[in-house]
């Protein structure tokens, strides 16, 4: 398939430019996401001060903004790295965690949505139907709505914010004007470790920072994970586990191949309307 050769291509070039990816992001996975993308061969940066957000992302080649644990002081540091970001044309990669549980969540969410005009969101699936305007669960930072007409929410958040829109579940649907995919990759073991989302997120950043296709840098980032977590779970033996997997996330992610993800990448693609 045509795109997982654009991802394997990707991976490749990423290695090749190591590009810087700023960061703002939480204090709970900042080492994990810091290390995934030494991992998958970018370089990370995880400045948040408000005194050098602007002069630091101004070198990168894209910016994460995670919402995991905010405060008064982050969240004026991601708006002001993020206009600063798109004004330069280098793109943003929003994670929303949480948004709906608590007041400061929500507008900060609202805020980056409406200032920084993210380039891709990644969020699980009660997150996007929130930012789409929609009833739904929600149980802390995670995800409690039923999967159920993903594609369409999807769909409609990426035409209404003209952007890149990532769900990742049980099967991840990214969605970006008429393109949309769905990746069958990974392993419920993924859920039992905090923070893989948030490097799924970061994974993406990486591979945005390498290519102006940023409907595939989202899809990129999030097989990556995918199939980092199959090959984790398939190596464990008798008596390790959760722990072991986490470690050999990074291992999966730091040894992937081009002629791996063209193998085992489970990526379905279809065009929607005109």
């Amino acid at each position: 398939m045509e795109i997982l050769s654009e991802i394997a291509d990707n991976l490749l070039h990423l290695r090749e430019k190591k590009p810087l990816i700023h960061h703002i992001t939480n204090y709970v996975t900042v080492n994990d996401c810091a290390n995934m993308t030494l991992a998958v061969g970018a370089s990370p940066v995880m400045a948040d001060d408000i005194g050098e957000v602007e002069e630091m992302v101004a070198f990168a080649a894209a910016l994460v903004l995670n919402m995991g644990t905010l405060n008064l002081r982050t969240v004026d540091s991601m708006l002001a790295a993020g206009r600063k970001a798109r004004k330069a044309g280098i793109p943003v990669i929003f994670d929303p965690v949480g948004v709906g549980a608590t007041k400061l969540r929500t507008e900060t969410a609202a805020a980056i949505l409406r200032e920084v005009r993210p380039s891709v969101i990644r969020g699980n699936m009660s997150e996007i139907k929130l930012l789409a305007g929609l009833k739904t669960d929600i149980k802390g930072v995670d995800s409690a709505a039923a999967e159920e007409d993903g594609e369409i929410i999807a769909a409609g958040l990426s035409r209404e914010l003209d952007c890149v829109v990532a769900i990742t579940g049980k099967r991840d649907i990214i969605a970006y004007r008429n393109r949309l995919c769905y990746i069958d990759n990974g392993h419920p073991s993924l859920a039992q470790v905090t923070g893989t989302g948030c490097m799924a997120t970061s994974l993406i950043g990486c591979y945005c920072g390498v290519t102006d296709d940023w409907f595939c840098g989202a899809a990129a980032g999030i097989l990556t994970m995918g199939l980092a977590g199959e090959v984790a779970q398939r190596s464990l033996r008798a008596g390790e586990g959760i722990g072991t997997f986490r470690v050999r996330l990074f291992d999966a992610v730091s040894t992937m191949l081009p002629e791996f993800i063209l193998k085992e990448g489970k990526i379905h693609g279809v065009q929607i309307g005109n």
